[in-house]
């Protein structure tokens, strides 16, 4: 009988959880302050749903693209199947969670290098760098830094069979658009739970505590739809063996030059560059 139930306690401990993204090009664009006219609505992409997974055991994870591929433990595709994609050359960046050392390194692929960048849950380096449109530029400045709150709520709900609680983190920011200064407030609420015993978070400049198993925001969502406890091959939530470490300041070095580049290049100097991001 012990033998038996250290076996299903072993089971849990490892095992797959899918998520659906979904994105609303028009609803962000909104959320962001920028005024859309019925023309420009017409000619924005309509909204996209992506299959992501995050595969887990008792020490480590790895959270990336999911696609109809068999993982290392030839699990089949399908809801809690074990898909593996990987977001290398694409535009996701795969997520390696080492909880023994407390360590999340993002994953990715800028100008045909793969990049190990180091970060934290909570704080993600990748996301406090400029963002770059299909022009190469930032698509708005943010003068200062934004202001942001967290409200702890005792509202709870059941996701995927774990009680999640609630929090919202509201961010204040300020940014120019056509030389004209906007104060944007953003409202993005977290359904968190403690009963995985790890930290994780599908997006991980937003996290407080526990798993994130759910994220609402104003046109960018994300929710897990399923689990399945079963072994997971240690190599699939280990880091890749070849990579290159980049620090923060570094990765924002190398943004910096290729946007300058890229503002040479429409002035049509220079040759074309590419970035996978």
């Amino acid at each position: 009988m012990l033998s038996g139930q250290a076996d299903a306690q072993q089971k849990k401990q490892s095992g797959a959880i899918q998520f659906v993204s979904t994105f609303d090009p028009a609803a962000m664009a909104e959320a962001n302050g920028m005024k859309l006219s019925e023309e420009m609505l017409a000619r924005m992409p309509k909204s996209s749903k992506t299959e992501f997974e995050l595969l887990f055991n008792a020490t480590n994870a790895s959270y990336m693209k999911a696609e109809e591929v068999e993982d290392s433990n030839g699990g089949n595709a399908g809801p809690g199947g074990g898909m593996r994609f990987g977001g290398f050359g694409g535009a996701s960046r795969d997520l390696y969670f080492d909880f023994l050392d407390h360590k999340l390194t993002e994953v990715f692929d800028l100008n045909d290098t793969t990049y190990f960048l180091q970060t934290k849950l909570g704080q993600a380096a990748v996301e406090a760098m400029p963002r770059m449109g299909n022009s190469g530029a930032a698509a708005a400045q943010v003068p200062s830094p934004p202001v942001i709150t967290v409200t702890k709520s005792d509202e709870t709900k059941k996701i995927i069979g774990f009680t999640c609680n609630k929090v919202v983190i509201t961010k204040v920011s300020k940014r120019r658009f056509q030389n004209e200064e906007r104060e944007i407030t953003d409202l993005t609420t977290l359904w968190y739970t403690k009963e995985l015993g790890f930290d994780f978070s599908p997006k991980p400049e937003l996290w407080t505590e526990g798993a994130v198993l759910a994220i609402e925001g104003r046109g960018n969502n994300v929710a897990a739809t399923s689990i399945e406890y079963r072994n997971v091959n240690s190599k699939d939530v280990n880091l890749p063996k070849k990579g290159t470490v980049i620090t923060t300041d570094q990765y924002r070095e190398k943004l910096e030059r290729t946007m300058r580049q890229m503002r040479g290049n429409r002035n049509g100097q220079g040759p074309r560059v590419m970035i996978n991001q």
